[in-house]
C-alpha cells in the first residue's frame, strides 16, 4: 500500500505524457494551448518542453526549482510561477513572446538575477511580489528594488500589480506646468491680456490613454479567454461522461416487452 502511494506521489511530482493528457483531454502535447498544473507537487518539470505551442502556463503552488524544460516554449504569452522555490530564472531568456509573467513567493534575491528576462522585448507585466497572498522574494527587500526594475525593463505597463505610470503621463505633466507658469507671468493687474488665437499642440485626445493599450484590462481578458476555455473543457468532458452512463444505463436495463 505504501509503495503505491509512493508512486502515485511520483507521477504527480513529476510531468508526464499521461499526466499532460489527462488534464488536457489532449492526445497530441503539440495541441495544447493551455496548461494549468496548480498545486500538484510539482518539482520535475519533465516533458512539458514537448508543449511547444503553448500559449498560457500556471504551475504556481508546487515546488519547481529548475526551468530549464521552459527553454523551448517560445510562444509562451502568460507564465505563473508563483509560489515555487526558484532561484534561477535563466531559462526563460529563450522565451521571447512572454508578456506577462508572475514569480511572487520564490527565491530570487538580487536584482541581477533578473537580467536575464532583458532580451525579452514583449514583456508587459512583471509580478515579484503579491501582498494578497503574502508572495515575495528575497530581492524585494532591497529598497532601490522598484526603480531599479522599472528602469532596467522599459516597456512594462503592470509591475507588482500596479499599472505603471508612463513618461507619456510625465511629459503631459511637464508640459502643464509650463503652460500654467507661463500664464501666471503673463497677469497683469489681475487680467489676462488679449491673446491671439493659437492652435493646440497636439490633436484632441492626443494625450488620453487608449483602452487597447492598458495592460491591465488585456490581462484580464486574457484570464477571462482561460477560464471559458477551461468550462469548454469541462462541458466536452460531462457530456461524455453523461453519454457513457446513458449507453451503459441502457444496456443494463433494456426496455420491457409486453405481450399483446
Amino acid at each position: 500500500m505504501e509503495a503505491k502511494r509512493d508512486k502515485e506521489y511520483e507521477e504527480c511530482a513529476k510531468v508526464t505524457t499521461g499526466l499532460l493528457k489527462s488534464r488536457t483531454g489532449e492526445f497530441d502535447l503539440e495541441s495544447i494551448l493551455f496548461l494549468k498544473l496548480r498545486s500538484l507537487g510539482i518539482y520535475d518539470l519533465g516533458c512539458i518542453g514537448e508543449c511547444i505551442n503553448l500559449e498560457r502556463l500556471d504551475l504556481s503552488g508546487n515546488n519547481i526549482t529548475n526551468l530549464a524544460p521552459l527553454a523551448s516554449l517560445r510562444l509562451l504569452l502568460v507564465l505563473n510561477l508563483s509560489a515555487n522555490r526558484i532561484s534561477n530564472i535563466e531559462p526563460l531568456s529563450s522565451c521571447e513572446s512572454l508578456q506577462s509573467l508572475n514569480l511572487a513567493g520564490n527565491l530570487i534575491s538580487s536584482i541581477d538575477g533578473l537580467h536575464a528576462l532583458k532580451p525579452i522585448r514583449k514583456l508587459e507585466s512583471i509580478r515579484l511580489k503579491d501582498n494578497t497572498y503574502n508572495h515575495t522574494n528575497p530581492v524585494c527587500k532591497n529598497s532601490a528594488y522598484r526603480n531599479t526594475v522599472l528602469e532596467m525593463f522599459q516597456n512594462l505597463k503592470v509591475f507588482d500589480g500596479e499599472r505603471v505610470v508612463g513618461r507619456g503621463s510625465d511629459l503631459y505633466q511637464l508640459c502643464k506646468d509650463i503652460d500654467d507658469t507661463i500664464k501666471a507671468g503673463m497677469y497683469k493687474n489681475g487680467q489676462l491680456p488679449d491673446m491671439p488665437d493659437c492652435k493646440p499642440w497636439v490633436e484632441d485626445g492626443f494625450w488620453e490613454i487608449k483602452r487597447s493599450n492598458n495592460a491591465i484590462v488585456e490581462e484580464a481578458y486574457k484570464q477571462f479567454n482561460d477560464v471559458l476555455h477551461e468550462c469548454r473543457l469541462l462541458n466536452r468532458r460531462a457530456a461524455h461522461a453523461i453519454s457513457q452512463t446513458e449507453r451503459t444505463l441502457g444496456l443494463k436495463n433494456p426496455p420491457k416487452q409486453y405481450s399483446v
